[in-house]
């Protein structure tokens, strides 16, 4: 137990970190490849701080864990809303002005919605997978188009900020994009293999653990990024961070996992519960940040303390049900 319990602790600490150097090595090789900086901020920074959850359910598959995979998805994307936009919006009330972020919360809400219609059947199956990943593979096209056309968002300048703050050479960057990747992909093994460890010990199902332990870890460099950008003042990279990885994680990394490992009878309480909660976060995350009350959207402090609330409550309805307490 003592040895599984070091296993995840380990697996977190360096996936966080190799995480963090992915995305710099990443976004400094591709700056001076000429990628735009806009194009930059929407698919590097956006995309790649969901790398640990791709990892990770991709290797969870592979090794027949398909429900860690499933939740590890799923509870990044609670996570995403409710803890980390909760704890930025009480450090730094976040103010949406990017017109590009705007447009992509409701296409987030649509992404949502078909996952829930992929589900209702308790199956996914490889062609659902290959939907999912012909769905990833349109967004980038799409984000290239709006990184194109978008010229002068609120968001390009912050994301010309934080460039210049990493600025790194050529070989500096590829060298931390492929150090950054590799231990990923050896974290990422550590972390699956001390979460099933964990599981089967307390005879916990692999999707409890992915949708608590898993998605909190996974979900570390998407808070370490939104707090440091909203501190910053740089509040659409960090709406947009979260909206971008929560986008990824249904597409990408759910569709990765299946296309590996196609999913048969899958727990009712995933659509009835989990997806509800996901769903729920979602709208909410529009109404918050679409400008309804307001010419821009303002997710305030107010706004901050309920989605952590809705986050606590969530993970406690799930201990409860472990206990048999409901």
């Amino acid at each position: 137990m003592i040895l599984f319990s070091l296993a995840i602790l380990a697996g977190f600490v360096i996936l966080v970190w190799s995480a963090d150097k992915f995305v710099d090595g990443a976004a400094s090789t591709a700056k001076h490849l000429g990628m735009p900086s806009l194009l930059i901020g929407i698919l590097i920074v956006g995309f790649g701080t969901s790398a640990p959850e791709m990892v990770v359910s991709a290797i969870a598959a592979m090794e027949g864990n398909a429900g860690l995979a499933l939740g590890n998805a799923i509870g990044s994307n609670i996570v995403n809303i409710a803890l980390i936009l909760g704890v930025t919006a009480l450090i730094a009330p976040i103010t949406v002005n990017s017109k590009i972020v705007k447009k992509e919360i409701p296409l987030l809400l649509l992404i949502v919605l078909f996952s829930g219609y992929l589900l209702s059947d308790n199956i996914l199956t490889l062609t659902e997978g290959i939907i999912l990943l012909f769905g990833f593979f349109s967004l980038i096209g799409w984000s290239i188009f709006t990184a194109i056309k978008g010229k002068g968002d609120a968001l390009e300048s912050e994301i010309d900020k934080e460039l210049v703050e990493h600025d790194m050479s050529l070989k500096a960057g590829i060298i931390w994009l492929i150090i950054g990747l590799l231990l990923l992909i050896g974290s990422s093994r550590l972390l699956v293999w001390g979460a099933v460890g964990v599981a089967t010990e307390f005879g916990v199902s692999d999707l409890i653990i992915g949708l608590t332990i898993v998605a909190l870890g996974t979900s570390l460099p998407e808070l370490a990024a939104s707090i440091i950008a909203a501190r910053k003042g740089e509040h659409d990279i960090a709406i947009g961070n979260v909206v971008g990885s929560n986008m990824f994680n249904i597409l990408a990394v759910i569709g990765i996992a299946i296309v590996i490992s196609p999913m048969n009878n899958i727990p009712l309480e995933v659509l009835q519960r989990d997806w509800i909660v996901m769903l729920v976060l979602t709208i909410a995350l529009l109404v918050m940040s679409y400008g309804f009350r307001a010419k821009n959207g303002v997710i305030n402090r107010v706004d901050g303390t309920i989605l952590i609330l809705c986050y606590v409550a969530y993970n406690t309805y799930l201990g409860m049900s472990l206990t048999g307490s409901i």
